[in-house]
Parts: C-alpha cells; structure tokens; sequence
C-alpha cells in the first residue's frame, strides 16, 4: 500500500471520526455527566441531517447549521419534557421520540427518503473555494470538522465550570441531594438534553453535507458507535478535566472510524460491518471489566502453581 493510499485511508477516519464525534460529545454531556442514555439520538442524527439539508438546498448554507441545532434542542426538549413531566422512563422517552422522529424526517424530506446535494452548494463546497491554490486545498472537510470538534470542546470545558453546569453534573451524580439545595432537576435535565441534541444535530448536518445526500437511515445505530466511542474514549483517558476527558472521547471516535475503515479497505462486505460494529463495542464494554479482573486471575493462578 503506498503512502498516498495510507494518508487517504487516515484522512477518511479523521474526517468521520471528528464529524461523529460531535455526537460522541453529546452523549458524554447527556451520559456521563448527565447520566442519562438518550436513545433518541438515532433520529435526532438524522433530523438535524435532513434539516440542515432542506436549508442548504434552499440556498442557506451557512444558516443550515444554526437550523439543524435548532431542531436537535427542540428533540432534546421533547425527550426531557416526556421524562421530567410525564413520569416516562429516561430509556423509553427517547425509544419514543426516536420513533416519532422516523415519521418527522420523512415529512422534513419533502415525504422522500433520499435528498440528493450533488448541486448544492454547502460550507464545504464554500470552503473549498477559499483553500483553492493554498496548501490547504482539498482538506476543507477536516479543518471544519476539527474546527467544530474544537468549538465544542471549548464550549463544553467552559460550561461544565458554570454554576448552571456544575448543577447539571450534580443532577447526574445525586438528584436527591440535588433537590435539597433548591435546585430543579427537570430544569437542569432539561437544558442538559437540549444541549446535548444541539451537537447531535450538528453532527448529523455536517455528515450530510460532507458526503452530499442524506437518506433517512443516515442515523442508524448511531447510539450504539457512539456509546462504544465514548467507551474507548474513557478507557485511554480514564480520569481528569473535561477538557481531558472530551478530547479522550474525540480520539475514541477516531479509533472507531479507523477500524471501521481498515475493515472497508480489506474489502469486507458491507452486510458484515454491523458484525464489526458490534465487535468492537463488546471489546470497548468488557475490555475495562477483563482488565481489573487480570490480578485475582494471576493470583489464582500463582494459588495454583502453589498447590502442585
């Protein structure tokens, strides 16, 4: 393989793993700090996808992306809202939502499951013809995600410190305590959702973008790749500052896109990839659970020699 096939291979991981990892960063705000799993993110992926779509083919690119986060708060709004005051399950609001979404993208798409964006023009094709004839030229679609990824993570280190964000995170780590220091729970669950659904529907807007199409099944299993990227993330940062530990989770997303993408170049087919996805979050899940378990396994096994 040569160099150039090599830097190709890598610039596509890097490219996926930063977009997605945006999504990634959504549900360590919602799931690690938060600790809520929001399984409305496969439809809120795809609505802030076709959303920032609808809008770029009108002739607003840049005006996509504020939209497509629009619509990501207001799913966040609607799952916190059906879990803080309906009384619905956490797990189950966003099983609601994500199927109620199905039927919402379907009419944003104009009752299409396919839009097409060969000809429109986006902030990656707007982008592009600002780095013709500069080094810089072709890369466009990894300095906006880089630049997004670092926006985000700015933002998140930032807010997390506010005294809105440490409630948040206190909402995560003790609501009963939570509520005893006069602090309301659903508010802070609810803005913490809205946020979250924020970068989830900018993810999707600039995956869409960048690959030029969106169908309706763009989100798909997007929980599952990003709760293992989240997974992998942690693992290698383990503990520290949020800035730490968010980048960890953006290198997590990029692992995951390259082993995904190595799986690709080895010509795997496509029906085996969902195997491969699932693979590699079962090594993400157990791999921390195997690893504290090695010193009893090597003391058991030292007993052992003992005994003979």
């Amino acid at each position: 393989m040569s160099l150039s096939a090599i830097w190709g291979l890598v610039q596509t991981a890097l490219e996926l793993g930063l977009t997605c990892s945006l999504t990634v960063l959504a549900l360590f705000l919602s799931y690690s700090m938060l600790n809520v799993c929001d399984l409305s993110t496969d439809g809120c992926f795809t609505l802030g996808a076709t959303v920032g779509a609808v809008v770029a083919i009108a002739g607003h690119p840049y005006l996509s992306i504020p939209a497509a986060m629009a619509a990501g708060v207001l799913s966040g709004f609607i799952t916190a809202v059906l879990q803080t005051r309906m009384g619905i399950d956490s797990l189950l609001a966003g099983i609601i939502v994500n199927t109620g979404l199905y039927s919402v993208n379907i009419a944003v798409m104009g009752k299409s499951s396919l839009l097409n964006m060969n000809k429109t023009e986006t902030v990656f094709t707007r982008f592009h013809a600002l780095l013709e004839n500069t080094p810089l030229a072709g890369c466009q679609d990894l300095l906006i995600a880089l630049a997004a990824v670092a926006l985000v993570i700015v933002f998140l280190a930032l807010f997390l410190r506010t005294r809105l964000g440490l409630a948040i995170r206190a909402t995560g780590n003790n609501p009963d305590m939570v509520r005893s220091s006069s602090i309301n729970p659903i508010f802070t669950t609810t803005v913490g959702l809205c946020v979250a659904n924020a970068f989830t529907g900018l993810s999707g807007c600039l995956l869409a973008q960048s690959q030029k199409s969106v169908n309706i099944d763009i989100g798909s299993g997007m929980v599952t790749l990003a709760l293992a990227s989240l997974l992998i993330g942690q693992t290698f940062m383990g503990r520290g500052s949020i800035a730490k530990r968010a980048v960890g989770v953006v290198l997590g997303s990029i692992i995951f896109r390259l082993v995904y993408t190595i799986a690709l170049r080895l010509n795997m087919p496509a029906f085996m990839l969902k195997l491969v996805s699932s693979v590699i979050v079962i090594i993400a899940i157990a791999g921390p659970y195997f690893k504290s378990q090695l010193p009893m396994l090597r003391r058991r096994m030292a007993a052992g020699k003992e005994g003979r």
